[in-house]
């Protein structure tokens, strides 16, 4: 190991025993967020920005990149998420069955150890939208994976030895395990995917050294399951209720209310609040399920040593079009009418951008960030409740009524891609769809490990354009988009904003693209061996700075390529509308890292 390298990694444990006893590890995490060296968490940080403050690669020099190395995952379909730079070593994982590998920076990639978990394939067949995984955490010296069977495990950082393992589910029922862990304390916090299968969702927290439960909270059901105060729990700034989990459910549907929570997570340490989504409500025929289908579709912002609920905010109360709510949130201190204000900014798969103040839950903006929704006017700032037009209520006359040109498609205006935040600009960086539907809801029955949907989509993009998707910096203050970039494909990769004064995608077609950060203008691309759906990052070493990503063609948009569908209809409707994006790209998993000459 050459120049130090082994010492950032020495320094990183050291400091991960040192705090160990003391079960502190979020402050071994709050200080190597600070390293702009390192990346050592999946949005690169507690609060979700996903920016570092490398400038070494900037706007007048991003022209002149080159690959500096390569890894192939030796896996096929989708490669979300993307690695962590701990001292010299980066930690890439794969989908199913996935794989986690430790690379040796200081011998350009070469593997130091891989892990490969033992899992049922049957597992596969019950995974919604691909066998995709959106990565790993690093703390007190390991590596945490959530498998697709809901399996976590904790890997020695150094070695890849399973220190524990805990399982989270049961797949047999469709339960599985999609979503990055996330660490804060002496815990390790995970959600729960399978919302198509009548899953019913929970935040869970895990012991960092032991994997003992600590607790868990569900999104739907009694004050007891879900950790909800009817008295302190608020919502739009009044309490919730008794059982306010089943208030909005006809009898025991709650038992099946989805609202699984396989997106991201992020970490305020002044108030000591973990914030996440919760996505769609089963079924996804909305005449099934009358009510508001709580607490499906909601920003919660829990205490992370109890999990308590302090506020929760229900974005799209009795869903009609799969807008889970599980994309990050982004925590910002920003000025709002000439106050600097403690800020979550969350852009929902419904296509309204949320800023909310995330101390008291109080919402204070919620506008359009793709001029193509139109299944709502407006958000009333004062109710909290979308403005509804009844024209693309799917509910119609009931099941088998087509409702047309719904936008957006139940892809959202912007999936769990994350977005990224600039400080430098004040601009956020918004990898989005731009694409409608046609829905038809359809009588279902649950059965336990089975589909449980209920419903016909077709997808194409708005009326009058051929993009299916746009990467968009919007500003939170304003609420408008101030500039815009048009892609063939939905932009389907993570942003990673820069101190640089640039900011990277990736699209689907398998571009590495870097713009810059203030106009968008288009300042360097390079074709990958693989569409890209990764999110990208940046760390140095020996002093010089590197960007990475994974590509690796598949998840949702592109299910069609990964699991050989070509039916309109299948993939949940995607498999049509980006029929055309195999004459671009094909399967791979691979990682590109990229330096300066």
């Amino acid at each position: 190991m050459r120049n130090g390298t082994f010492s950032r990694l020495a320094l990183a444990l050291a400091f991960s025993a040192a705090t160990a006893s003391a079960a502190f590890a979020n402050d071994e995490l709050q200080a190597l967020q600070k390293d702009a060296n390192q990346w050592v968490m999946p949005l690169g940080n507690y609060s979700g920005t996903r920016y570092s403050e490398l400038a070494q690669i900037n706007k007048d020099n991003v022209k002149d990149l080159r690959v500096a190395w390569s890894f192939s995952t030796g896996v096929l379909r989708g490669h979300e998420g993307g690695p962590l730079v701990i001292g010299n070593m980066m930690y890439v994982h794969s989908p199913f069955p996935n794989k986690v590998f430790a690379l040796d920076l200081s011998r350009n990639g070469a593997i130091a150890w891989s892990y490969e978990p033992k899992q049922d394939n049957k597992t596969i067949a019950v995974m919604c939208c691909d066998t995709v995984n959106r990565g790993v955490a690093y703390a007190d010296g390991k590596i945490f994976l959530h498998q697709a069977d809901t399996t976590l495990v904790a890997l020695d950082a150094k070695t890849g030895a399973v220190v524990w393992s805990v399982k989270n589910g049961d797949p047999t029922k469709g339960e599985t395990g999609t979503a990055a862990p996330f660490v804060v304390g002496d815990k390790v916090l995970i959600g729960n995917s399978g919302g198509e299968f009548g899953v019913r969702g929970h935040m869970t927290a895990y012991d960092l050294k032991t994997g003992k439960l600590i607790w868990r909270a569900y999104s739907s059901g009694p004050d007891a399951d879900t950790l909800i105060d009817p008295v302190k729990t608020t919502s739009m700034g009044k309490p919730v209720g008794k059982d306010s989990g089943m208030a909005g459910w006809k009898g025991d549907q709650w038992k099946l209310g989805g609202g699984t929570t396989w997106g991201w997570t992020s970490y305020d340490p002044k108030t000591n609040l973990i914030y996440y989504g919760s996505g769609n409500p089963g079924a996804w025929n909305p005449v099934q399920r009358p009510g508001d289908n709580r607490w499906s579709m909601s920003i919660f912002a829990r205490d992370a040593n109890t999990g308590k609920a302090k506020w929760i905010y229900q974005m799209t109360p009795h869903d009609e079009w799969d807008y889970d709510g599980v994309n990050e949130m982004i925590l910002v201190d920003k000025p709002i009418k000439g106050k600097t204000r403690n800020l979550l900014v969350h852009f929902d798969r419904n296509g309204f951008a949320y800023t909310l103040d995330r101390v008291t839950g109080e919402l204070i903006s919620g506008e359009k960030f793709d001029p193509a929704v139109n299944w709502a006017s407006s958000i009333d700032i004062k109710t909290g409740l979308p403005q509804r037009v009844a024209k693309y209520s799917t509910e119609g006359n009931g099941e088998d009524v087509v409702t047309e040109g719904v936008c957006p498609a139940a892809l959202g205006s912007k999936d769990q891609q994350p977005a990224a935040y600039s400080p430098k600009t004040g601009l956020l960086y918004i990898p989005g769809n731009h694409v409608c539907m046609n829905y038809e809801p359809t009588k279902v029955a649950y059965v336990a490990g089975s589909p449980y949907v209920g419903a016909n989509l077709t997808m194409f993009p708005p009326k009058g354009e051929t993009n299916l998707g746009r990467f968009a910096a919007f500003d939170a203050e304003s609420n408008k988009v101030v500039w815009e970039a048009k892609e063939p494909f939905s932009v389907w990769s993570g942003a990673l904003a820069t101190a640089g004064d640039i900011v990277f995608y990736g699209t689907m077609e398998g571009y590495l693209k870097a713009v810059d950060a203030k106009t968008g203008k288009e300042l360097y691309k390079f074709k990958t061996p693989s569409g890209i759906i990764g999110n990208i990052n940046t760390y140095t070493y020996n002093g010089k700075q590197y960007v990475a990503v994974l590509s690796g063609v598949g998840g949702w948009a592109a299910i069609g390529m990964a699991a050989g569908l070509s039916g309109d209809q299948e993939g949940l409707g995607a498999v049509g509308a980006y029929r055309s994006l195999s004459q671009y790209t094909n399967l791979g998993g691979a990682l590109t890292v990229f330096e300066l000459p």
